[in-house]
């Protein structure tokens, strides 16, 4: 019985093991390419290891492609979107999950139901929109939006908040405390893990967000770091300055890993308490 969960156990870690290699294999190809030249990179057969390492590339992202400039847009999206639906999602689920109103569970209802609703079908009346507002080709409308709160994000909170008792609703109540007061003095310093969780999952979604900065972003001052990425081309030539991307998808792929390991904790513990009460 011994010998059969040994070997089982042996087949498990080297399925998991064979399944890491696959899913890490690409992210190794992208640190690799980024010390190679763009002569290496093209070379038949390829290999895996450069044959002279060099920080050129880096050097040339970091000086000559206005990458401060793409930095401080990128920057503007994850402050604007994370601070917007953070204030306005939590504040859409507080009476949602504490008050009682009639027809609480029809408008959860709808909230919900916008979720169903492809983004390909709203991005039209929304382009029109923001081009009625002159918005067209400013950040504008790459994080108004999130201060009309996101469903999703609506939705966690909504759970994180039924998970909390009602009864230290009431008692602050009995004390004077006004609603949006019990809301910042109590309902939010104890919903910091949904807080957290929600503010990771939305910078990382920023931070690597490519079509919609496509659809609204014309001029070159106002690109963020993904869509700067598809503008690496030989000066004179359409070529891809592969060497040049990898480089700078080298250095995307760091902050999200470092955010995510600062904030896994409250990850974890966020979307699990989010999902308790229905």
């Amino acid at each position: 019985m011994k010998r059969q969960n040994l070997i089982a156990n042996i087949l498990i870690y080297m399925l998991m093991l064979l399944i890491a290699i696959i899913m890490f294999f690409p992210i190794m190809w992208i640190i690799s390419s980024s010390f190679k030249t763009l002569t290496s990179i093209t070379s038949y057969p390829p290999k895996l290891i450069p044959k002279e390492p060099q920080l050129s590339n880096y050097i040339e992202v970091l000086t000559r492609r206005n990458a401060l400039i793409y930095l401080r847009n990128t920057l503007i999206l994850i402050v604007g979107n994370t601070v917007g639906t953070l204030i306005s999602s939590s504040l859409v689920a507080y009476p949602l999950a504490r008050m009682k109103f009639k027809g609480k569970r029809i408008v959860f209802s709808l909230i919900l139901a916008t979720m169903m609703v492809p983004s390909a079908v709203t991005i039209i009346p929304q382009f029109i929109l923001f081009r009625y507002l002159n918005w067209i080709d400013t950040l504008y409308p790459l994080f108004v939006p999130a201060f009309f709160a996101y469903p999703y994000n609506v939705f966690l909170f909504r759970q994180f908040f039924l998970t909390i008792p009602k009864e230290l609703d009431e008692a602050a109540m009995i004390d004077g405390c006004s609603r949006f007061k019990i809301f910042y003095k109590i309902l939010v310093p104890l919903a910091k893990p949904i807080f957290i969780t929600i503010g990771i999952l939305s910078s990382i979604y920023w931070w690597n967000e490519l079509f919609t900065p496509l659809i609204y972003i014309n001029s070159e001052h106002l690109k963020p770091l993904t869509t700067a990425l598809i503008s690496f081309k030989a000066e004179g030539q359409f070529v891809t300055q592969w060497n040049l991307v990898m480089a700078m998808a080298t250095l995307m792929i760091i902050p999200p890993m470092i955010l995510y390991m600062l904030g896994q904790r409250y990850l974890v513990e966020g979307i699990k308490m989010s999902g308790l009460k229905g």
